[in-house]
């Protein structure tokens, strides 16, 4: 599934990371943020684990969540080469959800071949 990480580790595992991060900022009580976490995973296993995949719980990490200016959850963050990409601030179905971040991937991710996602 996903890696769980804080604010201590966030520079080495998001911003200096050489692969592109998916970080889903998310918090226990939030129902729809578990609803997401499968199609996160699958999208993941669909690009052979060329992209990493983090969590991040929002109540407990509410210095990052406030510099990310996370106002709705689940927020869903792209990071490549430390660039933030991408952001999905609600909840999107599954398949709207797979349609976004394939676009995101495809048109941000072009120098890197990545299998399409079925």
């Amino acid at each position: 599934m996903r890696s769980s990480i804080n604010e201590q580790v966030f520079v080495k595992e998001v911003l200096e990371s050489s692969m592109p991060v998916i970080v889903h900022f998310w918090a226990p009580w939030c129902g729809i943020c578990r609803l997401i976490e499968p199609s996160l995973a699958k999208l993941r296993s669909d690009w052979n684990e060329q992209i990493k995949l983090v969590g991040i719980n929002a109540d407990e990490n509410l210095k990052l969540a406030s510099s990310y200016q996370i106002k709705t959850l689940p927020t869903v963050l792209l990071f490549r080469e430390g660039e933030l990409l991408h952001r999905l601030d609600s909840y999107q179905n599954r398949e709207e959800l797979k349609t976004v971040l394939l676009e995101v991937m495809a048109t941000s991710l072009q120098s890197e071949p990545l299998p399409r996602a079925t």
